[in-house]
């Protein structure tokens, strides 16, 4: 060969695709295409294959595999002069290595290609019967099966079949597979043929006639008796039968495999018999099925063995598919699994995973069939097994916008176009993109994406992806909106009925309100309606997601009333991507948030991402400095005090949101997993937010009655859980109150000037107003209710020296000064020190006394009628438990351990492990209990608006506690037996280490 004339060869074969000319050279001078090798006709119908290198290799494999000369000819002659064969033959060995090497191994089968007549082109059930009708044994079942393949895949790659037909061609012939395979297996038995009547109810992809090419086909089995056979002997038999079928497919060979048949979707999964009765398969769907049983049975489809047996299972169990939105959580369970898809795959895979991944085939199909089975109960029309056909019927019954569908429909079909070609190449079980540029290119090549396959390929999957991520949970909520708006001349809309069942499915108690609301929000032509029009289908979701869907959609209207004309509402909550998720899990987790954001609704910049300060805790410091710059401007005591409490209902509102959102989590970071520190973040954030205003409300009440001095010094003591840092939405604030006379002030002077700085304080924290009043609790002080409500260091020192009892030495293990004069909190620890952290530690009489005063406040302050098992503060291994344990630990040894010289319970615990007072075993269980109880106590307030000790008894009250604690929809009983648990693990070590000896 001259060098010019190569290097025209080597040209021409780079420009119709091939990427090692060198090598196509080779092969086409070879011996086996030496007398066609200059015909064009080759050469072009190499070029556009999607993988010319691959296709010309196979072609030399499959021409040296001929067994005659005559054959050899007799191919290469069919080759140039039949244009379909041409087409055919070379589009499989350029798409696939695994039919090339069928056909190298029965380099005759490629007469199965030549036919070319109308029949030809859509095969069903009953032509593939015939193509394996000479199967006697598996072996040869295998080979008949690959040449039935290679017709389909003929069809497939030259574009004569679209991707759903050549699906459902996959799923015909794996129908007429099974009934091969049961034929042989019932030859090889004829007893246990004779014995039962089996029917095979294929299930999946098969089922939904819409099979890929290698997949594992999903199958149910179900049997009776043959006339006169005991029913066990039936079963039996049936057994036998239905495991020969799946040996005869399964099994590899020197053919290899067909593919696995899979019967895990049978009741009971793995666990249960292979083979049932009808009967027994109505029983267990009727009483134990769980929601995806019924989801799965939407592709149930009978393929072999008895057709009466299989179309009375259909008739028997399809009426309950379509009861299942009925069932308790329905949306949730759905959504919930389709979750757990996803978080099961490895996160090296996501991004390549074709199927499961997010915005992949899988969610295409959830979101139709969730759509099938909320509306197939009252439209027939809807009940394919074929996600394509579903989304067309959906389509046309106003179920889904024919714009969504239409573009879902086209996502669908490229990315099982992809999963189709990608499992061609090997004839392996993948959902994997590979990574491999020659396989990128040919995958792209092969979808007709010729100038840059690779970046094209990438683009478009990318962009299809993209699409089916935004639409397939839009796909269930957008046509509510099409039910309450204007829709263009014939556009289908959602009937009210349908748009009541869809509601219902989602959890709402009462779909007409929910209506009105969607009408109120996104009707008209406005901007601001055309942008809710947009968000809602979002919210509507994260309003499902929650306990009560119409709490949330109502507080999203009112937040949207009383905002709605401000520019940056709607625009805050469309482009901060956390605003408008944020929002929608506060409006929805119960009343306080809620409560606290309509007294401002502009509060609902908080919740962004941008100047708002976002929901991260603000320090004590910046809290006081604004409440006082607040008082300072203030004219007089009263407005000062409403400027410092619409600052703390303010805060109150991000701590709350802060905290529904770190315990809900949302779909771009997952809840808070240590709950530990949701608590001790609440308990920090509340106890500054109280601090700062009481030192607010004192700054207002000192400059109106006083000006700048007060008469006497004068100091605020936190006590309780305030002092702890361990304050909670509803608690009150324990405090005492020390003065101390400036000099030349009589005493009596300085008393009346504090009791009046006391008196006032407490009304103008508690005069009613759009915010939340603060409860200041003097209890705790020496005698109680019946001493002074304000006493002066000395009068504090002569009553301690003189009268103190034990349970006032405990109650001071949290004090600590928190407001006021800091000189004089100050000289009141150091006077209060040696009474709680005593030198000597505790006498016995005093522990006796500490524990008798424990089990009396059980016995006589335990509400009447509450469950005590269940009881946060007072019961088992609750609160009080815990922190009477610790303080006992404190009281005996904090004189000789420093770190017990805490007010706050969890860091006394760890120190008083760090100390080996108790194991590390012990301090976890006392440690997670406290956790529990405050966290339970917090999400009663949160969801009631009040506060409350016990768990609430309303049931969307309980799911909205469940849902804060991290348990899922249905599961408010799990939550009550794991409080029980702990607390139950908590009493034991408490028993120990509190009444033990």
């Amino acid at each position: 060969m001259t060098p010019g004339r190569r290097s025209s060869t080597f040209t021409r074969l780079l420009r119709h695709g091939f990427t090692d000319p060198s090598a196509a050279e080779r092969l086409l001078d070879g011996p086996e295409l030496t007398t066609v090798r200059d015909d064009p006709v080759l050469l072009e119908a190499l070029g556009a294959t999607a993988d010319p290198d691959l296709a010309l290799h196979g072609l030399v494999r499959l021409l040296e595999a001929q067994p005659t000369p005559t054959a050899h000819r007799e191919l290469l002659d069919t080759l140039i002069a039949a244009k379909p064969l041409r087409d055919r033959l070379l589009g499989i060995l350029g798409a696939s290595t695994a039919l090339a090497d069928h056909l190298t191994r029965h380099p005759t089968d490629w007469h199965a290609l030549v036919t070319y007549e109308p029949h030809d082109l859509h095969p069903g059930v009953t032509e593939f019967e015939r193509g394996l009708a000479e199967a006697t044994d598996p072996v040869s079942l295998r080979v008949a099966y690959r040449r039935c393949l290679l017709s389909i895949a003929a069809r497939d790659v030259c574009g004569t079949t679209d991707v759903a037909e050549t699906a459902g061609e996959l799923a015909d012939l794996a129908t007429a597979t099974l009934r091969t395979a049961l034929a042989l297996a019932e030859d090889a038995a004829p007893e246990d043929a004779a014995a039962c009547r089996l029917a095979v109810i294929a299930m999946g992809k098969c089922g939904g006639h819409e099979l890929n090419y290698v997949s594992d086909v999903d199958v149910i089995f179900v049997a009776e008796p043959a006339e006169g056979t005991p029913e066990p002997q039936a079963l039996r038999s049936a057994t036998k039968l239905a495991s020969h079928l799946m040996r005869i497919c399964s099994e590899t060979t020197v053919e290899g495999s067909i593919w696995p048949v899979d019967a895990n979707l049978r009741p009971e999964g793995r666990n249960g018999p292979l083979v049932r009765t009808l009967s027994s398969h109505v029983a267990y769907y009727q009483r134990w099925a769980k929601t995806w049983e019924f989801q799965a049975l939407l592709k149930a489809r009978p393929v072999a063995g008895d057709p009466a047996l299989g179309q009375a299972y259909l008739d028997a169990l399809h009426p309950l598919v379509w009861q299942a939105a009925e069932r308790d959580n329905f949306v949730a369970d759905v959504q919930k699994m389709r979750r757990r898809v996803v978080e099961n795959i490895p996160a090296a895979e996501i991004d390549r995973e074709l199927k499961l991944g997010p915005g992949g085939l899988r969610d295409v199909e959830f979101a139709v069939q969730l759509l099938q089975l909320v509306h197939g109960r009252t439209d027939p029309a809807l009940r394919s097994g074929t996600t394509l056909d579903a989304l067309r019927a959906l389509a046309a019954g106003g179920y889904v916008g024919r714009e969504d569908a239409a573009r879902l429909d086209e996502a669908y079909r490229f990315l099982r176009s992809m999963e189709h070609r990608i499992q061609l190449y090997r004839l392996r079980r993948t959902h994997l993109v590979p990574e491999a540029e020659a396989d990128l290119r040919r995958l792209g090549r092969s979808l007709g994406l010729r100038t840059d396959p690779v970046a094209g390929l990438t683009r478009e999957w990318k962009r299809h992806s993209t699409v089916v991520r935004r639409l397939h949970e839009k796909l269930f909520y957008r046509p509510l909106l099409d039910a309450v708006a204007q829709l263009a001349p014939g556009e289908a809309r959602l009937s009210a009925e349908a748009a009541r069942e869809r509601l219902i499915a989602l959890g709402y108690a009462d779909p007409a309100a929910a209506l009105r609301h969607l009408e109120a929000l996104a009707s008209g032509v406005t901007r601001k309606a055309a942008i809710q029009r947009t968000l809602l289908p979002v919210l509507l979701g994260w309003f499902a997601d929650s306990a009560d869907p119409d709490a949330g959609l109502l507080n999203f209207r009112k937040v949207s009333d009383a905002l709605g004309k401000t520019p940056w509402y709607l625009r805050l909550l469309r482009d901060e991507g956390a605003a408008a998720e944020n929002l929608a899990r506060v409006l929805s987790a119960g009343r306080l948030a809620p409560d606290l954001l309509m007294r401002a609704p502009e509060a609902v910049a908080l919740l962004g991402d941008g100047d708002g300060g976002g929901l991260a805790p603000r320090q004590h410091a910046a809290l006081e400095q604004e409440i006082l710059a607040a008082v300072g401007r203030a004219e007089n005591a009263a407005q000062g005090v409403t400027a410092a409490r619409g600052v703390r209902r303010r805060e109150l509102f991000r701590t709350a949101a802060a905290d529904i959102v770190g315990s809900y989590g949302t779909e771009t970071s997952p809840a808070e997993a240590d709950q530990g520190a949701l608590v001790d973040r609440v308990g920090a954030a509340v106890s500054d937010l109280t601090k700062a205003t009481l030192a607010g409300t004192l700054r207002a009440v000192v400059r109106e009655g006083w000006g700048d001095t007060l008469p006497t010094r004068f100091a605020v003591i936190g006590m309780g859980r305030f002092g702890g840092h361990e304050l909670g939405y509803g608690s009150d604030a324990d405090v005492l109150f020390v003065h101390e006379p400036r000099e030349g002030v009589a005493e009596q002077e300085a008393s009346a000037t504090a009791n009046r700085v006391v008196a006032e304080m407490r009304r103008l924290l508690q005069l009613p107003s759009a915010d939340p009043p603060l409860l200041i609790d003097a209890d705790l002080r020496p005698e109680g209710k019946s001493g002074p409500l304000v006493r002066t260091l000395k009068s504090y020192e002569a009553y301690y020296r003189r009268w103190s009892l034990v349970w006032e030495s405990q109650a001071l293990l949290r004090a600590e000064p928190v407001a006021g004069d800091p000189d004089l909190g100050r000289r009141f620890v150091e006077l209060i020190d040696p009474l709680r952290y005593p030198a000597k530690g505790l006498t016995e009489d005093a522990v006796r006394e500490i524990r008798r005063l424990k089990a009396r406040m059980e016995s006589e302050r335990l509400p009447r009628g509450a469950d005590p098992k269940l009881h946060t503060k007072l019961g088992p291994g609750g609160l009080s438990d815990v922190e009477w344990t610790v303080q006992l630990l404190q009281l005996r040894h904090a004189h000789h351990e420093p770190g017990l010289r805490t007010t706050r319970t969890r860091e006394a615990l760890a120190a008083a492990r760090a100390a080996g007072l108790l194991s590390a075993e012990d301090a976890e269980i006392l440690d997670e209990a406290w956790v529990l109880a405050s966290r339970v106590r917090n999400a009663v307030m949160l969801v009631r608006g009040r506060a409350g000790d016990t768990f609430p008894t309303e049931p969307r009250e309980l799911a909205a506690v469940g849902r804060y604690l991290g348990y899922g929809a249905g599961h408010a009983g799990d939550m009550l037996d794991a409080y029980r648990r702990t607390a139950r693990r908590a009493r034991t070590v408490v028993d120990e280490l509190f009444y033990g000896d």
